[in-house]
């Protein structure tokens, strides 16, 4: 039963983030419920989500099981302190996660988002630095166009500019990489691009720069989502590791996007056969039903916390909600969803999808194409005198035929749940196709 629009009046309270809050109150794009790959309107219009929600409804709306486990769990014990107790679910979900993370990587930090974790990551990587007598290792290195989240770490290290300028100086000691992108030489490609591992090396600049000595962490998204997609050159992840291993810099890998199936693997570092040091998820973790986030953590550094009295707090960080009961049993779901062969559902299409997104070249305005397992960036055209505009007319002109999806500037990013079957798959760039020809 559809529902009448909410006032003007009635939509002027909530302070929308990362929105457009007076253009979007004028023109509000509601969503009211939700099951398997679609949204539906207040008025029952119904709406195919091709970006997961946020990256992060992997298994598709409206899983019973994660229903069944959550209503279950808050009816038995709603909150349990993380400080100094412990409850079974949590220690069950961090078993669950090592048992599908890279060898190595076998403990985990929970926290409640992305940005969350990445300041964890950060933290940690200061913190066993001093630990082991390397104190003046401090400096913290980001990349150009990297996103990872909106804590001042996240940001700091972040590269988006309109996520940094408004905040101050931010964390001292950060520095960035050259970003990968490189349409010059990589434009059209298919799968991961050909050139461009020599980026990497731009982390033997920083060091010749600053010196190995003070830098604690590099940390980089496997494939940059938010900034419009941008994947990994061939050899340059395995570049990157290979420096960071010979100068004793810690290297973590942001897969709040990519983890949980978006790449085929349940983790990017599989996926490309490079472990880093830390690994941040989120997103996925929970199919987005509760908010959470975590670290996974190489045994060599967790170990090298474990040291003094037996009674002294090791870590001091954490959060209230870390490890939250509802958000333990809505994690424990997913992952046995995702064991019921979801990624590998994911791998079966990835050839599908791959020669659906390339099916818009030579479409009016589209001058670049990226895609890889289930996530692509359809780079559109930027207006002349207004970036970012073509892209939101796409956003509005595809929500109006029926069509969910994310756009950062002038690039369409997708990345659909990963139940997603072929006839889904070829109504998205259906609709797209109409799209990307109407906003000239």
């Amino acid at each position: 039963m559809s529902s009448p629009p909410p006032s003007r009046a009635a939509l002027e309270a909530f302070w929308m983030p990362f929105t457009a809050n007076r253009q979007f109150k004028s023109a509000p794009r509601l969503l009211a419920r939700a099951e398997g790959i679609h949204y539906w309107t207040p008025e029952e219009r119904q709406i195919l989500d091709g970006c997961a929600g946020l990256w992060c409804v992997n298994a598709g709306h409206g899983r019973r099981e994660i229903t069944e486990a959550v209503a279950t769990q808050i009816a038995t014990m709603d909150y349990a302190p993380p400080f100094q107790m412990g409850h079974p679910l949590a220690f069950e979900l961090a078993n669950a996660l090592v048992e599908i993370a890279p060898k190595g990587i076998d403990h985990v930090f929970f926290t409640n988002s992305g940005s969350e974790s990445v300041d964890t990551a950060l933290k940690i990587a200061l913190a066993w630095h001093r630990i082991r007598g390397e104190a003046a290792r401090t400096r913290l290195i980001g990349r150009e166009r990297g996103y990872h989240g909106v804590g001042f770490g996240g940001i700091s290290v972040g590269g988006m500019v309109n996520n940094r300028k408004f905040f101050g100086s931010l964390l001292p000691g950060v520095d960035h990489l050259r970003h990968t992108h490189d349409p010059a030489r990589n434009s059209w490609s298919r799968g991961l691009p050909a050139h461009g591992a020599e980026f990497a090396d731009d982390l033997e600049r920083m060091v010749a720069l600053h010196d190995a000595s003070t830098i604690a962490a590099v940390i980089v998204e496997p494939i940059a989502g938010s900034t419009g997609v941008l994947l990994p050159p061939r050899g340059y992840l395995e570049r990157l590791r290979e420096i960071c291993t010979r100068h004793g810099i810690l290297l973590i890998f942001d897969e709040v996007i990519t983890g949980f199936g978006r790449t085929g693997s349940a983790f990017a570092a599989q996926e490309f056969g490079v472990v880093p040091d830390m690994m941040t998820c989120a997103k996925g973790l929970t199919n987005g039903a509760v908010p959470m986030g975590a670290v996974l953590v190489r045994r060599e550094i967790y170990d090298a916390f474990m040291t003094g009295p037996e009674q002294a707090i090791e870590l001091f960080h954490g959060y209230t909600y870390s490890a939250h009961p509802v958000a333990c049993a809505a994690g424990l779901a997913t992952q046995r969803i995702y064991r019921q062969g979801l990624f590998e559902h994911a791998r079966s299409l990835a050839q599908y999808w791959d020669d659906a997104v390339h099916s818009l070249k030579g479409r009016r305005n589209v001058i670049d194409l990226r895609s890889y397992g289930f996530v692509a960036g359809i780079e559109l055209e930027p207006r002349a005198g207004a970036p970012g505009a073509r892209g939101y007319e796409a956003l509005v002109a595809a929500f109006e035929n029926g069509l969910l999806m994310r756009t950062t500037g002038d690039t369409i990013a997708l990345s659909p749940p990963l139940i997603i079957e072929r006839a889904d798959i070829e109504r998205i760039f259906e609709t797209l196709a109409a799209v990307v020809d109407h906003v000239a």
